[in-house]
């Protein structure tokens, strides 16, 4: 796993990127010939299809889950949006601009204003102080994984929600802090402080992974909402934010989907669109904001161990990230001792034995 993680894994993500910016740039020229409709679709399909096939170069599950969420499902969606001559992407942004909005989960803006900066220092949208918190606390998770049976099943649920908390932490900050540095730009915040959300319609569309529903909305909810009404349009989102996470799991953990998941996230349009139903009665009763939080966490947590978690529990998810940071570990143990010996000899089992 070592060998792995420092020679197959880099060799394939420099040729992936090599693949994402020659296909960008095919985008982006077709795009700008073709006008939106059929056939600008098709002239993109191929991008698409790579975007698709993308995980299955890697043999991590961490490389396949970021490629698979950046590329196959935000990145294929935004393509889709393109081909109909909406955002985020547009043939008249720079190339660099381009690959970056395409391949990661950012929607650029230029700072205008000491507002703006000001907003984007709040550490509600990140930092460098997430980043640190966030790889501290993301190694004990994994150590905690070495006792999980002697754990009950609501703490091992529990241990897998705050690991993908700080994982999302961890890795949005990391993007934002690469894509503020190389390009100059900003990134909007993608998490806000989801342990503040007073209903279903603030906990998805407004707190949590901010970039699904960034996607979602012009894609699919808008379109639907515009010939069947709103409460159509969050039922054809949320269905399809959960056959897309289905397709996650099985590019991770190479599980065929149960549905599940998709029925976890159906009850959410569901209850989401029932909320918005009473929302537009004035005057109708509304629980007060202490009550209100945590009973949206404690509906979002029981029916997360319900059908979202027992997905990960089956596929052996943990098992999957223990065996890599144990692997990822080793691999830096080998390189310390040769970089402490001078570099002799060692160097052969970490670049070349797979």
């Amino acid at each position: 796993m070592a060998a792995a993680l420092m020679d197959g894994e880099l060799g394939s993500l420099l040729k992936v990127t090599t693949a994402v910016w020659a296909a960008m740039y095919y985008a982006r020229m077709s795009a700008a010939v073709i006008r939106p409709g059929a056939a600008r679709l098709a002239a993109l399909l191929p991008a698409v299809a790579l975007f698709c096939a993308i995980p299955f170069a890697f043999s991590t599950t961490t490389f396949r889950g970021s490629s698979a969420f950046f590329l196959s499902w935000l990145g294929t969606f935004k393509l889709l949006l393109l081909a109909a001559g909406r955002g985020p992407l547009d043939p008249s942004l720079s190339l660099p601009h381009f690959v970056f909005s395409a391949s990661l989960p950012v929607k650029f803006r230029q700072p205008a204003s000491a507002s703006a900066k000001a907003k984007d220092q709040d550490p509600a949208s990140g930092g460098p102080a997430k980043i640190l918190v966030s790889g501290a606390v993301i190694p004990f998770i994994i150590y905690a994984y070495q006792f999980k049976d002697a754990m009950r099943r609501w703490q091992l649920v529990l241990l897998y929600t705050v690991h993908i908390y700080f994982s999302l932490e961890l890795l949005l900050g990391s993007v934002r802090a690469v894509i503020h540095g190389v390009l100059g730009m900003e990134m909007e915040p993608q998490v806000d402080r989801p342990y503040l959300a007073s209903s279903l319609r603030d906990f998805w569309g407004r707190r949590w992974n901010l970039m699904v529903p960034a996607i979602l909305r012009p894609s699919v909810h808008s379109p639907v909402r515009a010939r069947l009404g709103d409460a159509a349009g969050v039922m054809a989102s949320f269905l399809v934010s959960g056959l897309m996470h289905e397709v996650m799991f099985y590019y991770i953990m190479w599980q065929p989907p149960r549905g599940d998941v998709t029925a976890f996230f159906v009850l959410h349009g569901a209850c989401t669109a029932a909320e918005g139903w009473w929302a537009r009665h004035a005057g109708w009763w509304r629980p007060p904001r202490a009550a209100a939080v945590p009973l949206t966490l404690a509906f979002v947590g029981g029916t997360g161990f319900w059908l979202f978690f027992p997905a990960m529990i089956r596929g052996g998810l943990d098992e999957l990230a223990l065996q890599e940071c144990q692997g990822l570990v080793a691999a830096m143990e080998q390189a310390g001792r040769w970089l402490a010996g001078g570099g002799g000899g060692g160097a052969g089992p970490i670049l070349s034995t797979r």
